[in-house]
């Protein structure tokens, strides 16, 4: 039985950070992404960590945002700093074994329930 489920979310003010979990069971994946979906707009990569540790980042993010792992939790999570009201979104993490360009959702297996961030 997969399960991906995510926690973390909540409201910041403008510069604040959050920390989002993605805890990952009953799949062995080789890539965790986390996307996000505002109103009105389609769902957009955020970032992605390989299990060789290889991270990939939306530019947007680059240098506010960090996906790390904690291996025995099998855990990925996504450290948001300086965060900004464009960053406010449902924020989705996903899991896939073959994937072939990290921002492409149709490329992840399993998806998550969806956290909150919303940022004012």
């Amino acid at each position: 039985h997969v399960q991906l489920v995510e926690s973390g979310g909540g409201s910041v003010q403008a510069g604040g950070s959050l920390k989002l979990s993605c805890a990952v069971s009953g799949f062995t994946y080789s890539c965790v992404g986390w996307f996000r979906q505002s109103t009105g707009s389609g769902r957009q990569a955020v970032a992605a960590l390989d299990t060789d540790g290889s991270t990939s980042y939306l530019n947007s993010v680059k240098g506010r945002f960090t996906i790390s792992r904690e291996n025995a939790k099998n855990t990925v999570y996504l450290q948001m700093n300086s965060l900004q009201s464009e960053d406010t979104a449902m924020y989705y993490c996903a899991a896939g074994s073959r994937i072939r360009a990290w921002s492409r959702a149709a490329d992840y297996d399993y998806w998550g329930q969806g956290t909150q961030v919303t940022v004012s």
